[in-house]
């Protein structure tokens, strides 16, 4: 998978947690703050992303995603 597939796959797994649809998403905003993603949800989400895009993510890298653009940078690098 080259690292646009895996952003736009990325893309709908965070809008599937967040109950949006993609096109609503935007790189700027915060997983909490703007989309609703609390602790429960953001567990689901890492889990979500690592089975969906057959990735690792640590508990650092984990902790550094706060906005959509942020999980989106990780996937393009891993990918």
């Amino acid at each position: 998978m080259d690292s646009t597939d895996a952003k736009k796959q990325a893309l709908q797994i965070i809008a599937d947690v967040a109950e949006k649809s993609a096109s609503e998403l935007q790189n700027e905003q915060n997983l909490l703050a703007d989309l609703g993603i609390d602790s429960p949800k953001a567990l689901k989400l890492l889990m979500d992303l690592e089975d969906g895009l057959n990735l690792e993510i640590s508990d650092e890298d984990a902790a550094r995603m706060e906005t959509v653009g942020d999980i989106l940078r990780f996937v393009g690098s891993a990918a």
